[in-house]
Parts: C-alpha cells; structure tokens; sequence
C-alpha cells in the first residue's frame, strides 16, 4: 500500500494569482515568484490539514493541506529547500516511509518533482533538543544582523533623544542598494555592498543636515519630531515601491546549499561569512566607542547632551558622526537581512522595526550594549519560539518581550531610571 504522496514544484515566471488570505493552503504565492505545490495522499484519498513545512536558506513558511490533500508554498530563490511534512498531522498509524525532509531545488527544468511515500508503520521525530539547537544558531545570527541595526538606533536616540521609525527605510535602503549595483548594474556582490554601506551613510548624514538638524535648532519638540519620522518612513517606503515595485528581488548568492558543521548545526555560506562579518563590525563599534576621542564623546553626549556641550564637546559634530554611523550600521544590517530572509522588498525593514525598537528596549534606551544585549535576546528568541508557535506569528514574541519589559525594568537591561521620563 505505497503511493506517491506528493509532488513537489517549482514554477518559474508564473504570475502569482489571488489567494484568500484565510486559506492555509495557499500560502506566501503573491509575495514570490516561485512556488512549491504539495500534493498527499495515502490509500488514493487525499490527506486532509497536513501540515508542510519548507525552509532553506532563512527562508521558513508552511501550510496545511486542503480538503483535495493540495498545498502550495511561495518559495523566494531558486536554490535548495528541505519539505518537512509534519508526520503528527498524518492520520494515526500512517507514516512517510524515507526521507522527511526532503532537499528539494530548482532545476535546468521548469520544475522538478519529489516524492513522499506513506505508509504504515512506527513515526521517526526529529528530536527536541537537536531542534533547539539548530533554531539557537539561527537565532544567533539573526540577533547579531538585528544588533546593527538596533545599536544604530539607540546611538541616535542616545544622542538626540529622537525615536526614530525612519530607521526602518534604512535598513531597506542598504538592500535595496546593494541590489541595485550588484544585479541591475551587474557590479561584484562585494563592491556592491561596500557602496551600499557608504551610500547608506551619506543618505544619514545628508537626512540629519537637511532636516533634524535645522529642526533641533528651531526648538521642535521631540513628539513632533517623532511624528515627522513616521511621515518620512511612509514616504520613503513609497518611493522604494516605485522605483522597484512590489515583487522580491534575490542578491547574487541568496540561499545556497546548507552545511552540517556540527551536529544538527547547519549553515550556509553565506550564513557563516553573515555572521563572520557582524561579529568584526560589532568589536569595531565596540572599539569605537571605548578606546577613540570620538567614541568616548560620543557615549559622553549619549548620557547628559548639555553637559557634554558644558565641557567643550562639539556636540553636533559627535551626532553628525551618530546620523552618519548608525545609517551605514543599518544598511549593513539590510544587505544581511536581504541574505537572511532571503530576498529583498519594498518594505522589508518595516518588517523587522518591532523588533529592532524591542531590542533597544530591552537592552536599554540609549546604550549601544544594551541594545547588543537586547538583539541577541529577540533574534534568539523569535528563532526559537517555532518550536512551539507557527513560524507565521513568530515576530509576535518581540511585543510580549517589549511589554513585559516596560512592566518589570521599564528603564531596560542597562539603561538607568533617569533615562526615563
């Protein structure tokens, strides 16, 4: 009593069509290009609420299987993915005789089929602890791409007490960037993303001379300013619409085959070199601010601005210096999410600011360890929770964290009570 249970596909350049958004059989298709459709059946009957799960490359979503045993997938790459069906979800006694998961990937050919067979026998799970594992690496390196961009955060709050919701389109625009030298203008990856970071930069310096620092001199107060940014974040947001659309769009290298480097613990390439790199850049703002004049003024005009002005600190230079940091700090942390995720979209960083802001919470307003401390804590944790809740409302965590914590230590991990208020 074998059968096939599932053919699995890829369908390339097919136009993704509407989907109710409560069918949990139709899953992420308008949002990618390419898509992976799940068929199962067992005995010739098709298996109902199965659920499927596919990831690879960061890249996680999964669906349950309709009344005709029928479910599809958006995938955003081309490259490897493993199809993990959720043995517990099969009718009792029934079982997928093999691999499970199964590697599947693109091909020369417009698609390419992979076979499950169902049967009866004793279930094989994947254990817990190898589970947990794996998810804590990932964790891990999605908390050190959060770092860069949430310490760039608390750096400009620290320094000018401005909450910044812009800070979002930066992280969009170092992706959107290095896209834009990498595949559209067929530059290496590697000088790409090295103009991104500096463009990124620039783009800081040059928001801060044309409209906070004029503003600061007019005395605006800080919850118009705050205002003011979330007007610029939807407008930025709009305009990477228009000049790029709504589709997904891949950085040379996105995906790739997984490596087993340590028992359950598998990366990619790229996911080594991704967190080789935030760890380098991170010691290097951490160096920054703790042994140079320029860090030391910094963290100074972070923790009392006008006594900082008082002792002879040019204090908008050190926050020209914060603007330009903390944008080129964010761009890194696109171009990394863009690899992450993977893929690059309009709003992508408007997707992660719950995060980000919940990270600088935790870790404390205004100090760049605290927001460290912080990042690794959400990443970790939002990793880690799809052990137990669908990976679709993982990011919810960030808001239980982000509550909790103004609760319990309103003033964060490291940060002080007069911080607040």
């Amino acid at each position: 009593m074998w059968l096939v249970a599932a053919f699995l596909v890829f369908s390339p350049g097919a136009v993704a069509h509407a989907q109710g958004a409560d069918d949990p059989s139709q899953v992420n298709l308008d949002e990618n290009e390419y898509r992976v459709a799940v068929n199962i059946r067992y005995d010739n009957e098709p298996v109902e609420n199965a659920r499927v799960v596919v990831s690879g490359g960061g890249y996680e979503a999964e669906a349950v299987t309709n009344d005709r045993g029928q479910a599809r997938i958006g995938v955003p790459t081309t490259d490897a993915y493993e199809v993990l069906v959720d043995e517990e979800t099969l009718p009792e006694g029934v079982t997928v005789d093999g691999e499970n998961p199964l590697t599947v990937e693109y091909g020369s050919q417009s698609f390419r089929p992979a076979n499950f067979f169902l049967g009866e026998g004793e279930r094989q799970t994947t254990g817990l602890m190898n589970q947990f594992v794996e998810r804590l690496v990932n964790g891990l390196n999605f908390g050190l791409m959060l770092a860069l961009a949430a310490i760039g955060l608390s750096l400009i709050f620290g320094t000018t007490g401005l909450t910044n919701f812009a800070h979002a389109e930066m992280v969009t625009l170092g992706a959107v960037l290095a896209w834009a030298f990498g595949v559209f203008l067929g530059w290496p990856i590697w000088i790409a993303i090295i103009l991104a970071v500096a463009l990124s930069g620039v783009f800081g310096w040059a928001v801060d001379a044309g409209i906070w620092r004029p503003m600061r001199r007019r005395g605006i107060g800080l919850v118009q300013l705050m205002i003011l940014t979330i007007g610029f974040s939807l407008a930025l947001r709009y305009v990477f619409q228009y000049f790029i659309g709504g589709g997904t769009y891949q950085l040379p290298g996105a995906g790739g085959t997984r490596h087993q480097i340590l028992g359950p613990i598998r990366l990619s390439t790229i996911d080594m070199v991704s967190m080789g790199v935030s760890v380098l850049v991170l010691l290097g703002v951490a160096f920054w601010l703790l042994r140079t004049r320029t860090g030391k003024a910094t963290r100074a005009v972070a923790d009392n601005r006008p006594l900082a002005a008082a002792s002879g600190i040019d204090v908008e230079a050190v926050t020209r210096i914060v603007w330009i940091a903390g944008a080129a700090l964010a761009g890194l942390s696109g171009v990394l999410w863009a690899y992450f995720r993977p893929g690059i979209k309009w709003d992508m960083g408007a997707q992660i600011l719950l995060l980000i802001f919940a990270a600088v919470c935790l870790g404390g307003l205004g100090t760049a360890f605290g927001a460290l401390i912080g990042a690794l804590v959400i990443g970790v944790l939002v990793e880690v929770s799809t052990l137990w809740i669908p990976s679709d409302i993982k990011y919810v965590g960030a808001l239980g964290v982000l509550v909790l914590i103004l609760l319990v230590r309103p003033q964060g991990l490291l940060g002080r009570r007069e911080r607040i208020g």
